[in-house]
């Protein structure tokens, strides 16, 4: 049996060089716009999956143009495939549910559940605020845009009187970000406001976040690769 028909037996997203090629090679065929011309797609099939009787076309010469188009249309592919890739990477290692909301807290005893109950990997951001805190209302507009942004955590609020510790919670430390995970505190930033300017922004407290090492990677951090591929579209 040839090498040709060993690698078009392997299954797709098979782990081995052999079964990489052949995903590489199906990707490619398979993303090929129907509106390219059929000369170039004639190509671009001979040289993604040659069989013996194109060895003869693959192997001529080519000319500068159809190279320049096989390079140009390579590249785009490749960047399509390596984002393809990376997706499916993502929702296999992916866990547990998505929040991508800010959840509002009632009660003290909804403040303790959701540190002691919530999944052991997931990390939960409960900002204590008051409405006529200063940089409160601020606050909940970052964490409303970062819980976009980092779906796996769980980020909440609630209102300091709502704890039923207002005695600790006092205006003087507000607002106040707690982090925690598998029901410990990993971070506790009273007066958080004071490490911002007077103006501040999701990208503010995000970059603070950071500094601890207290986010995960971004959910599937490709907009820039995306916008590129728009953009080699058009």
């Amino acid at each position: 049996m040839s090498s040709v028909q060993e690698e078009e037996e392997l299954p797709a997203n098979h782990t081995g060089p052999k079964g990489v090629i052949n995903d590489w090679r199906r990707f490619k065929l398979d993303s090929v716009d129907q509106n390219v011309p059929q000369r170039k797609r004639e190509l671009l099939r001979q040289m993604s999956n040659p069989r013996d009787d194109d060895k003869e076309r693959v192997n001529r010469k080519m000319s500068v143009q159809e190279y320049e188009m096989i390079q140009d249309e390579d590249e785009r592919c490749l960047k399509r495939y390596r984002k393809q890739c990376m997706q499916d990477m993502h929702e296999r290692l992916s866990f547990g549910p998505k929040f991508e909301c800010v959840h509002e807290l009632e009660s003290g005893e909804a403040f303790l559940e959701v540190i002691e109950k919530e999944h052991r990997l997931t990390l939960v951001v409960v900002h204590i605020y008051q409405h006529d805190v200063k940089g409160c209302e601020q606050m909940n507009s970052c964490l409303d845009c970062l819980a976009t942004e980092y779906p796996t955590v769980k980020f909440c609020r609630i209102d300091a009187v709502a704890t039923g510790a207002a005695e600790r919670f006092s205006s003087e430390v507000l607002p106040t970000l707690l982090v925690y995970k598998s029901g410990e505190l990993l971070g506790n930033f009273l007066s958080i406001t004071k490490h911002f300017n007077e103006e501040f922004f999701a990208t503010d407290v995000e970059a603070f976040l950071n500094e601890y090492g207290l986010l995960p990677e971004k959910e599937f951090a490709a907009c820039a690769d995306e916008e590129e591929d728009a953009a080699d579209v058009e």
